[in-house]
């Protein structure tokens, strides 16, 4: 009968426990350096600024990105493309407000990734959104790429903001709203840096 070395077994699952570290668990959105803009349209012209990452992770199986989530910080809506205060402020308010986004009361939005199917560097996300505490399936594709020890994911995300109860100077809720309609979809242009 043959013998087993306890010590060698012992190293064995330590070196199996440190490689399956590498290949799989949880890395963490580096919310100081990733970043989101978002542009908004209607007819008469369009709007965009900027809104901050609160926090996140992604999920890692053996290498591969299988899921994760991401939390959006709805309190840091700026508003960029407008340069005197006042009006600046009169829209982030706007915007803020139960007309919009209702922050005061849904202060995060949150997107909870359920699948990933990757081809290289490009990546198609599926998962869910909530936005003013409604949630629908969303999908969107990303591409990769290394940026030391951290990998940055770059894509878009297109919303109908009509599907989470964001009415106001849309067409789906109202008639005849002409030049002050406001069009339903919206993007999200995103860059989240991951620590590896």
């Amino acid at each position: 009968m043959k013998t087993i070395n306890l010590k060698s077994l012992g190293v064995f699952v330590l070196a199996l426990s440190l490689t399956t570290s590498v290949f799989a668990g949880s890395q963490k959105v580096d919310a100081s350096k990733s970043s989101v803009k978002w542009l908004g349209k209607k007819v008469t012209g369009e709007h965009f600024g900027a809104i901050s990452v609160k926090e996140g992770n992604l999920e890692v199986s053996n290498g591969k990105v299988t899921g994760g989530k991401v939390v959006i910080d709805m309190q840091s809506l700026t508003v960029e493309d407008i340069k005197d205060a006042g009006t600046n402020a009169k829209l982030v308010g706007h915007l803020k407000s139960d007309d919009f986004f209702s922050v005061a009361t849904n202060p995060t939005s949150e997107l909870v990734v359920t699948k990933v199917e990757s081809n290289g560097n490009s990546h198609t996300f599926t998962g869910n959104l909530t936005i003013k505490g409604v949630t629908n399936p969303a999908s969107f594709t990303a591409t990769s790429s290394k940026d030391g020890k951290s990998t940055v994911y770059k894509g878009k995300l297109t919303i109908d903001r009509s599907k989470y109860n964001v009415r106001y100077g849309s067409n789906s809720f109202f008639d005849n709203l002409g030049d002050k309609a406001i069009y339903d979809e919206f993007t999200l242009d995103f860059n989240l840096v991951v620590a590896e």
